[in-house]
């Protein structure tokens, strides 16, 4: 006959996989209030999460304190995470985010990841996101990079920081195994969008021959609509027209014509 498992962890968790919470906690609050018991640590994140499943909030958070106090390299951190999303849901910033702050101090691989994204929510200033986002990405957590990486970069190219946020896009791509890739890209395309209209802005504002402004006034012109500048486009195509070269005037008349 094949052994069969019988420690009190295991009978606790397959009660509770099986819809037996209230059994399942009994067992889980046993092992977790004794301080000899070898598996104390992950037992109180396991009555935590049974718990929290019946409706007791406050049992389930005394239950991840006692996990948290541990110190126990893995059990305590996902007790750290369970803590904070529990105040992240009841709307208590300032709990959660001492809670995230215990999660990134047990070092957990799987835990600190997740951590800089709640600080990042909980910030109370760009700055403060922005940190915490470059933190997140710096962690090369393939789905977690991929999430940082564009909150952050549309952060910067709200703040005219297009060449940044193209850097940042760059940063997650290289990430192995990153998420949403094809979102990535849209973003970094957004970007270099930016970038050109920076860079035909400057065409146009320094002149130059009648040819080289035509064709930096049509560019603009009709890079300006893709990022929902359409009063922008006219005002450049309007510029063009109106100029007092005629050589250049001419240009672009030629150039608005052939592409209506």
């Amino acid at each position: 006959m094949p052994e069969v498992d019988t420690r009190p962890l295991d009978t606790a968790r397959r009660l509770a996989e099986g819809g037996d919470l209230a059994a399942a906690a009994t067992i889980f609050a046993e092992l977790a209030a004794d301080t000899a018991e070898p598996d104390q640590a992950q037992a109180a994140v396991g009555l935590a999460v049974v718990l929290e499943e019946r409706g007791d909030v406050a049992g389930a958070r005394a239950a991840a304190r006692t996990a948290l106090a541990t110190g126990h390299p893995e059990y305590a951190a996902q007790a750290a995470c369970l803590l904070a999303r529990s105040f992240e849901r009841e709307n208590l910033p300032d709990q959660a985010r001492a809670a995230w702050q215990a999660a990134l101090g047990t070092g957990d691989p799987v835990c600190v990841p997740l951590a800089h994204m709640g600080l990042a929510r909980l910030a109370t200033g760009l700055e403060e996101a922005e940190k915490a986002l470059r933190a997140a990405l710096a962690t090369e957590e393939p789905e977690i990079s991929s999430r940082a990486a564009q909150r952050l970069a549309e952060i910067l190219l709200d703040e005219g920081e297009a060449a940044e946020a193209a850097g940042v896009l760059m940063d997650a791509l290289s990430v192995p195994d990153v998420a949403e890739v094809a979102r990535l890209r849209v973003l970094l395309g957004i970007a270099h969008l930016e970038l050109a209209c920076a860079e035909l802005t400057g065409a146009v504002e320094e002149g130059g021959d009648a040819e080289t402004g035509a064709l930096a006034i049509e560019l603009l012109a009709r890079t300006l609509p893709l990022r929902g500048r359409d009063e922008d486009a006219e005002r450049v195509w309007r510029y063009g027209l109106d100029s007092a070269d005629e050589d250049l005037a001419e240009g672009v008349r030629l150039r608005i014509n052939r592409g209506g």
